[in-house]
């Protein structure tokens, strides 16, 4: 209950500042506990169970406060540390975030500017402003925004205000990208062949690209998250791939400069975690395997690899602390490699700042990172030596994201969480989020609605749990990659461990389609979708807590059912007693049992013996339903016989001719408009370009034809769906 009573506190406070009577302020305060209970009850028994694995002694003494330079659920993670460590938070937030979950744990809040992330979060002097206002003593940056800014860190240095992660010079040789490779080089760190240095202009980018060899790797020199980074095949490629990453590197990270290097086809993402302190100690933390991507952007990750050898694994470690030491590096950071089939590995990248996948090396070593980065900061030395570091059972995490995984396995989705439930009930089972029922997911911020976390004593364990987890997670408002995630970790390859950068294009080489029914799932589906429609009716005929006869009394023994499933319709009879249901299926019989709450946004259906948890998202009075089985939506109709046979009878709506018009498929800022009214366009000829959560998407033509009408211009804010372009 600690972030309950420091909010309370934090209340009350405010008040006195504001000279308000005693009686008021306890009253407010009342109010403010009972509001926020359930959430920080929940949130501080996480922490609890998942942070405190090493202690805390009180006795050293670190900071009395500190600013979190960052938003959502790494902030909401720093301000669990510092309350466990007794250190008072000061959250900034832009004006579309003043009602953020971070904002409410934290105890103090300041507003930095209007929602554009270079006008808030990126906003240096609104932010050192808000250090000078609440006097904090250091300034935790998260990850992404300020996190690798030498710059940020230099204004921090000369207002005597500590920066929570490696000195600037450390900053500066990793987190440019060029000169780190020439002091990987230097440390004799395997390295990628590429170009050592700053690509000036596409005409570079080709000459390059042809020295090196295609395919190549055109990548932000200051960037990081998949932001900024385009593989090309051949000269058009390049070109544009230049184009493209340094529009997103100005817009991510304000800085357009490029490199170019050899890229390695087919391999795996391994990461080692390394902690340093200011006194020459440096370890690694064992590794993190990050091979399940799209768009260069990780989705699952696990601790450790199981791909590799203890050998390797040391080798790999020794390695990243080399490099950690060349630069005197004092934090946590993150060395990554690519590694190849027979494991040799290269050295990719270092990330000068915790790791938006920092959990899982948590989860197996023990270690809570943030409070290690906050007693380096302060200039205690490491508390351990590379022999205590464990791996503790196996970590699996899935970033759950607002977006739609149909459509290039994610693209961002916006809305407001209508409905939100957290399976933090299930055993080992941990979510660092920044969200809550009735937060919005905006264009203006990554869509990351949480990172999901399983814990267990093994891998199999571990995804077992997970799978359980992602089952367990209620999200209404907006369409999430649920779907997506467990799809992956219950895949045979996945399973096996059969896995590179290029997974998702392998596996799903036309794209994801959701999980794809075999016979006995399909059958299990219809039965429950039957047993919900009859459940629903028999509700709707029952009268709660009264004793009122029905003026026909309902006396059906059976329901004769036609249910409709991927446009195939399926003949069900179903029968009830109490809470069981008995269903035959295209002549298939399977019992069905629950506790059938309806209200419940969870139900847990016991199909012949095998437990299920389903939830229904939607029931509609013309029998359509939404239910969401095995991770994937399903679009089901449950009719009476009667009302089957009637229903032939009314007209279908036409679908819309999309050839010849040109939507937006995700919401998101017009950047450029490339053609205007009379225009000729080729198929696959780019048309627009919109840039959603900072990563830019062309926009093409779907065939051949003239331009009619061109409905957007540079600067718009588009939705889903909107309407760009007309051809004739």
């Amino acid at each position: 209950m600690a972030g309950l009573l420091v909010g309370t506190v934090a209340l009350v406070a405010a008040g006195r500042r504001g000279r308000r009577p005693p009686h008021q302020l306890m009253r407010s305060a009342a109010l403010w506990t009972l509001k926020h209970a359930p959430y920080y009850s929940e949130r501080c028994l996480l922490v609890s169970r998942c942070l405190s694995s090493v202690g805390y002694d009180p006795n050293e003494k670190t900071f009395d406060k500190i600013l979190i330079a960052n938003r959502g659920e790494i902030a909401c993670r720093v301000i669990k540390t510092c309350k466990k460590m007794g250190i008072k938070t000061v959250a900034i937030h832009s004006d579309v975030d003043a009602s953020s979950v971070h904002v409410k744990m934290a105890d103090e809040a300041v507003c930095v500017g209007p929602a554009p992330t270079s006008k808030s979060y990126l906003n240096m002097d609104a932010i050192m402003e808000a250090i000078k206002k609440t006097r904090a003593q250091a300034v935790h940056p998260g990850y992404g925004f300020l996190s690798e800014n030498k710059e940020f860190a230099k204004c921090l240095a000369a207002e005597d205000v500590i920066f929570i992660g490696p000195d600037t010079h450390a900053i500066q040789a990793m987190g440019d990208k060029i000169e780190s490779k020439l002091l990987a080089k230097k440390a004799k760190v395997n390295t990628i062949p590429g170009f050592d240095g700053v690509v000036k202009d596409a005409d570079e980018a080709v000459r390059i690209a042809r020295e090196i060899g295609y395919p190549v790797m055109i990548k932000a020199s200051a960037g990081g998250g998949g932001k900024g980074m385009r593989v090309a095949w051949n000269d058009e490629e390049t070109r544009e791939g230049f184009r493209f990453s340094s529009q997103e590197a100005a817009s991510s990270f304000g800085d357009d400069r490029l490199l170019i290097e050899k890229f390695i086809d087919n391999p795996r993402h391994i990461e080692i975690q390394v902690l340093g302190d200011k006194h020459g100690n440096a370890l690694w933390l064992n590794e993190r395997e990050c091979s399940v991507q799209r768009r260069n952007q990780k989705v699952v990750e696990e601790a450790p690899s199981i791909f590799l050898d203890p050998e390797t694994r040391r080798a790999m470690g020794e390695q990243a602390v080399a490099l950690a030491r060349a630069v005197k590096y004092s934090s946590a950071g993150t060395v990554e490699f690519l590694v190849d089939s027979r494991k040799n590995f290269y050295f990719l990248e270092m990330n000068t700042r915790l790791q938006v996948e920092h959990p899982v090396t948590e989860c197996i070593t023990g270690l809570d990172l943030v409070q290690e980065m906050i007693r380096v900061a302060k200039g205690y030395p490491l508390r351990h030596t590379q022999a205590d570091i464990p791996i503790n059972g196996w970590a699996v995490e899935c970033r759950v994201y607002a977006e739609d995984p149909y459509k290039s396995f994610g693209l961002p989705s916006i809305g407001r969480l209508s409905q939100y439930q957290e399976p933090i009930h299930l055993p080992g089972v941990r979510v660092d989020s920044g969200i809550q029922p009735g937060s919005d997911i905006s264009i203006y911020y990554d869509p990351m609605i949480s990172k999901l976390i399983a814990h267990g004593s093994d891998r199999t364990e571990a995804l077992k749990r997970m799978e359980d987890a992602l089952d367990n997670y209620v999200i209404r408002g907006v369409t999430h990659n649920i779907a997506l995630l467990r799809e992956v970790i219950i895949n045979s390859r996945f399973v096996k461990g059969d896995i590179s950068t290029k997974f998702l294009s392998d596996v799903y080489p036309d794209g994801f389609k959701g999980h794809v029914l075999t016979e006995n799932e399909t059958h299990q589906l219809l039965a429950i979708a039957s047993s919900l429609f009859v459940a629903s009716q028999l509700r709707a005929q029952s009268f709660q807590d009264h004793s009122r006869m029905p003026v026909i009394k309902p006396d059906v023994a059976k329901w004769e059912l036609s249910v409709k499933l991927h446009n195939e319709d399926h003949t069900v009879i179903a029968s009830s007693s109490g809470s069981a249901f008995s269903v035959e299926v295209d002549g298939s019989k399977l019992n069905v049992t629950s506790t059938w709450n309806l209200a419940s946004p969870l139900l847990s259906v016991n199909v012949d013996g095998t437990q299920r948890t389903v939830q229904c998202l939607s029931r509609e009075a013309g029998g359509n339903m939404s239910i969401q089985f095995l991770g994937t939506v399903y679009k089901v109709r449950v009719l009476t016989k009667l009302a089957a046979e009637l229903n032939k009878f009314m007209l279908e709506k036409v679908a819309e001719d999309t050839s010849s018009i040109l939507r937006s498929p995700m919401p998101g800022v017009v950047v450029a408009v490339s053609v205007k009214p009379g225009d000729m366009v080729s198929e696959g000829q780019e048309i627009c370009v919109i840039e959603a959560m900072k990563m830019q998407n062309s926009m093409a033509a779907g065939k051949t034809g003239k331009v009619k009408l061109v409905h957007c211009k540079a600067g718009d804010t588009v939705g889903e769906g909107d309407l760009l372009v007309e051809l004739e």
